[in-house]
């Protein structure tokens, strides 16, 4: 077996990468997510240095036979018992493949993809000009070319591509146009508070039921969770009558 690599001592005592995971996995969800980054890494091997120069001072000034010592101790051990004993009571939950099977079909409307639409679309100010461009596109101009010379959307960019949409995520008359849209038809002039647009419908995907199994580990989650909950108040409610009467 090959040693864990030191990555600083301090006194007799070594920081290795496993007391660097450990501190990080302590520390708040946000600061986690820099766990593999080497300058935030090191900052924690600082940091953990600093507080084994810490304890030693404290040794040499005696402050582990202090009454406030005693305190600290006495708290960090219930601490310490109390997340054992609770670990050990979430550790008997389990979900079955069954439960969150019957979950899933028990609760279809959690489960709904509504319709959507793959559109590009061309934006002016002025129907006239809308026409225009339509007569351009009609005579052989590329949709795409066409959004890239003339629209005010941040979507000529791209083409005037806006990607995938559900119904409620556009302004009413661009969202009825679409939608009742074929595929490949090119829809407008279409008046919206924005001004006027051309619509070309790329793809449509009819409303489904998201499959079980890309949904069956938040499924597992949530009952675990959920299970959890209710085993800690239920220990608890018996903790109290064992303890308090």
């Amino acid at each position: 077996m090959n040693e864990e690599k030191i990555l600083a001592t301090v006194g007799n005592v070594s920081i290795t990468e496993a007391d660097v995971d450990a501190f990080i996995n302590s520390l708040p969800q946000e600061q986690q997510m820099y766990a593999q980054n080497p300058q935030f890494r090191q900052q924690c091997v600082d940091q953990l240095v600093a507080m084994n120069l810490f304890s030693m001072l404290g040794e040499d000034e005696k402050l582990d036979e202090t009454a406030e010592f005693d305190k600290y101790i006495t708290s960090a051990r219930r601490e310490i018992l109390a997340r054992l004993a609770m670990q050990k009571v979430f550790s008997a939950v389990e979900v079955s493949a069954d439960e969150c099977k019957a979950f899933y079909e028990q609760n279809p409307q959690f489960f709904q993809q509504g319709e959507s639409v793959s559109a590009k679309h061309i934006l002016v100010k002025e129907e006239a000009e809308c026409i225009e461009v339509l007569e351009s596109i009609k005579g052989g101009e590329a949709f795409e070319d066409a959004a890239k010379r003339v629209s005010t959307c941040p979507s000529k960019e791209r083409g005037g591509d806006l990607g995938a949409f559900s119904r409620g995520q556009m302004v009413p008359e661009f969202e009825e146009a679409a939608f009742a849209a074929e595929i490949g038809a090119l829809v407008g002039p279409v008046k919206t508070q924005f001004g006027y647009h051309l619509i070309k419908v790329e793809n449509k995907t009819e409303a489904s039921v998201v499959p079980f199994e890309q949904v069956a580990p938040q499924i597992s989650l949530s009952l675990q969770q959920q299970k959890q909950g209710e085993a800690y108040a239920a220990k608890v409610e018996e903790l109290k009558a064992k303890y308090l009467g």
